[in-house]
């Protein structure tokens, strides 16, 4: 699973319909109806929030409006807690890991995505998240 602190912008086809299907996921995990990843550690941000639910759920309508953006049919009413939440925090550490993680894959998945992002030297995090000064969260998985 990966839900990417980076603004969903980036992310070639495969990546944002992966991270829709992630995100439900994970909304399932929340909402306590599958019984897999109940412990993954990308869900960490999103449950130590005091309304879990509403917080997986902004982080979907921002998904589901870059799929928009494409003209993908993300089914909305999958989200079950589309309100807007507070923004979580995200360290810069964290984003250029991840950027330069999309990067690598990139190389070999997309070439012309990954022409495109190459030269970006500050990454955008994904709406739902407010950058703060750190280096990666502990939760990641290097």
């Amino acid at each position: 699973m990966r839900l990417w602190s980076l603004s969903p912008t980036y992310l070639d086809r495969l990546g944002l319909v992966g991270l829709w299907r992630e995100g439900l996921l994970a909304q399932r995990v929340i909402a306590g109806t599958t019984d897999g990843y109940k412990h993954h550690p990308q869900l960490i941000r999103f449950q130590s929030q005091e309304d879990p639910l509403r917080a997986i759920g902004q982080y979907l309508v921002h998904v589901a409006e870059e799929g928009d953006r494409r003209g993908y049919r993300f089914k909305r009413e999958k989200i079950l807690h589309p309100k807007s939440w507070d923004l979580i925090p995200v360290t810069q550490g964290q984003l250029s890991y991840e950027f330069s993680h999309l990067l690598h894959k990139l190389q070999t998945r997309d070439r012309e995505r990954y022409q495109q992002l190459k030269s970006i030297e500050t990454p955008q995090a994904h709406p739902s998240f407010a950058v703060i000064p750190g280096k990666i969260a502990p939760w990641e998985k290097i």
